[in-house]
Formats: structure tokens, sequence, C-alpha cells
């Protein structure tokens, strides 16, 4: 693992996540139980916090930055990230699905029970409401989530959480 204090910050990692070797954490950042790093993520909690809700999952590659104006990223619980996106200064709610590659600016609000499509682009200031899909670049309002959709956003994270123990205990 490659984590490192910022101005005498040190994150802040539960025993019980994975952190992948080729992951990077830096600073004011707080990985809570069960949560997943993958390999070569990002994670820079250096002008700001970043908060890793419970059993959250940040896919390869991804990176996640704060900023001095618009503040802090948080994400809440059983979330997934998916592989090669960029979270900036924004907040995604419990039980979100960000998909492969999408963007989430400055000041983006991601409400719970929602989902951004693959290779979406949300733009500074836009909030994704409960139960939405979003997709685009920029991303709009495509439509409401079925009951289904919403219910796999939860069967996403712990897949992860699944996937992350075995890592920790050797099973692969």
């Amino acid at each position: 693992m490659n984590i490192f204090n910022y101005m005498q910050i040190m994150p802040n990692i539960s025993v019980d996540a994975f952190v992948a070797p080729t992951a990077v954490i830096i600073g004011d950042v707080c990985v809570s139980d069960k949560c997943s790093i993958w390999y070569n993520s990002v994670l820079r909690g250096d002008v700001g916090q970043i908060v890793i809700g419970v059993g959250t999952n940040i896919q390869d590659g991804t990176i996640i930055h704060v900023d001095r104006k618009y503040g802090n990223t948080n994400i809440g619980k059983k979330v997934t990230i998916g592989h090669g996106c960029i979270l900036h200064a924004c907040e995604i709610q419990d039980y979100v699905l960000v998909g492969m590659g999408s963007i989430i600016m400055d000041n983006v609000v991601v409400e719970k029970n929602a989902m951004v499509a693959a290779g979406s682009l949300i733009v500074r200031g836009k909030v994704v409401k409960t139960g939405e899909l979003w997709a685009g670049r920029p991303a709009q309002f495509l439509r409401m989530l079925s009951s289904d959709e919403i219910e796999e956003i939860s069967k996403s994270a712990d897949n992860y959480i699944e996937l992350a123990s075995d890592y920790i205990t050797g099973k692969l």
C-alpha cells in the first residue's frame, strides 16, 4: 500500500478494508469498514477531506480529489464507483452506482439509489435526484430506475465486499 501523510495528516483506514498494493491514499482520507480501494486508484485528501462510507468499492484506476473552493468529497455507504472514474469535490450518497469512466465534477450531489451511466460527465453543481439514471457528456436525466435496478446497486456493492474479503483472506 502507498499510504502517505499530508501536512501531518495521516489517512484513517479501517483494518477490515481492502486497499490494493498499487492504490495511493494521501492525507485526510477516511476509508470505512468493508470498503475496497482497487488497483491504481488515487485518493488525494490534501486540501480537503475524502470520506468513503461502509461497504463502498472504488474500482481500479479511479481518481478522487478535493478542492479548496468547492470542498470535500463524501461518498456514502454501499456505493460502487466503476473503473477509471474521476470524482472531484462532490457528494455521492448511499447506494449509488457510478459507471465506468464517468467524471463527477465539483459541487455535484448524487442522491441515494441513483445511477450514473458509464462514460458520463456530470458538470459542476448538478443534482442527480434519488432514483434517477443520468447519462451522456454532458449528462442529463434519462429516466427513473426500476426497483430491480435499485436492488442491483446494493448487490454490486455486496459482490465487491465478498471479493475484497477473498483478497484479504488470501482465497485468490
